[in-house]
């Protein structure tokens, strides 16, 4: 009896702690999922190698699961309904976790199939990683337990940007210009309702709303700002829409400050740059001259791509699934969910928290300026000799915005 007692104990003991490492060893495959062709393939292709990158950089021994990550590109073209064929072919294929981001409307799509699908198709989950779709709708009336935001969305960099520039005196009349989707009409309501809470002085002295990916010449737009009399420019334009804006500017010598969210991205530095010096901000939730792993990474994408490595969110997407896995002790799609909620990791700027109620990741956010790289700030982007850097941090709950998401958990 005493022997039958040992040998049971060491068999619970053995099936403990292998069921602690379950997961180890694993190898998880990604689905990434954005315009990887068209007028926004630089912005894919430089998005898909950061992720790639990220899950190589943290895979094995770098996270705490021990798990191997592996991203796969699908060209969605930037569009719903094509992301929800890229969708049918990567779960065809057997993948159970899905990033995507350049593109609201691709987003609310993927999220409604991704949530149909797993009602569907119990024990073959899927969970859904947005890493850069910002429509606050997907984390509140529309929001979804297989979504998970690793961005801020537009409520709150909104609210971050209009802290900052309620305390810019020399900001009394705004110009906004936006893509005219979602994400563009979030960008101009939610900065209207900002600035009229916090700086009820300032003007909104002309809006525009025009076609995604489709304007090749914005000479006529810059027309109408610089008849306005702005004193600033908003826009949360992003891709060949801000490097043709950017560039229609410089061609019109009209040095405005602008307020962004995105010209930081694949394009757009280089046709700042050759404006020449100009005061342009970003608000982010992170900036070019980090320190630490961050730092090192970036390095290493530039020694490898000659490109920037800009969406850190892949940084933090990575760490979100592997601490998630770890706790855990499992890569199923179902479990890993349930370990996601609430959960907070060390990111590059502090702590970051994945917020139970709706999925919605609290980070620190930053004001950066455009400027001369020099030997304080030294990474220059896109080889441009100009960087960005930070002018004002937030802490994450500063930047917090309520939610009105209503989640329906499974079961």
């Amino acid at each position: 009896m005493k022997l039958t007692s040992k040998i049971v104990a060491v068999a619970v003991t053995l099936v403990y702690v292998n069921s602690a490492f379950a997961q180890k060893g694993e190898t998880v495959k990604i689905a990434f999922m954005d315009p990887l062709s068209g007028p926004f393939a630089n912005v894919g292709q430089n998005q898909l190698k950061s992720w790639q990158f990220a899950a190589e950089y943290l895979s094995g021994a770098k996270n705490p699961a021990g798990v191997k990550f592996v991203v796969t590109g699908f060209d969605n073209k930037g569009s719903p309904q094509e992301s929800l064929n890229t969708l049918k072919a990567a779960v065809d294929q057997g993948f159970r976790y899905i990033t995507q981001g350049n593109g609201s409307g691709a987003a609310l799509a993927l999220s409604d199939a991704v949530a149909k699908h797993n009602e569907r198709n119990p024990g073959k989950e899927v969970v859904y990683l947005n890493y850069a779709a910002v429509d606050p709708s997907l984390t509140n009336e529309k929001c979804d337990y297989w979504h998970f935001r690793l961005d801020a969305d537009t409520t709150m960099k909104m609210e971050a940007l209009t802290t900052f520039m309620k305390e810019q005196p020399k900001v009394k009349k705004v110009y906004l210009i936006n893509q005219n989707y979602s994400h563009g009409h979030q960008v101009a309501k939610y900065f209207k309702e900002g600035m009229a809470n916090k700086r009820p002085d300032v003007q909104i002295v002309g809006e525009d709303l025009h076609p995604i990916g489709q304007v090749k010449d914005f000479s006529p737009y810059v027309a109408k700002i610089k008849q306005s009399g702005a004193d600033a420019i908003v826009t949360g334009n992003w891709g060949t829409d801000l490097t043709l804006l950017v560039k229609a500017l410089n061609d019109a010598g009209l040095k405005l400050p602008m307020y962004t969210y995105y010209a930081q991205v694949t394009g757009t530095p280089t046709a700042l740059a050759a404006g020449g010096d100009s005061e342009v901000y970003i608000i982010a939730y992170g900036h070019s001259n980090h320190t630490g792993e961050i730092a090192t990474m970036a390095e290493e994408f530039k020694k490898k791509f000659n490109d920037d490595y800009y969406t850190l969110a892949t940084y933090n997407g990575i760490n979100l699934m592997a601490a998630a896995m770890a706790k855990a002790k499992s890569v199923d799609p179902v479990k890993v969910a349930a370990a996601m909620e609430g959960l907070t990791v060390k990111s590059f700027a502090g702590d970051v928290t994945m917020r139970k109620s709706d999925h919605q990741l609290q980070q620190t956010m930053f004001v950066t300026k455009w400027q001369k790289a020099d030997k304080k700030y030294p990474y220059s982007i896109e080889n441009t000799g100009y960087t960005t850097v930070s002018v004002k941090q937030m802490d994450p709950y500063v930047a917090s915005t309520p939610t009105s998401c209503q989640m329906k958990r499974p079961g």
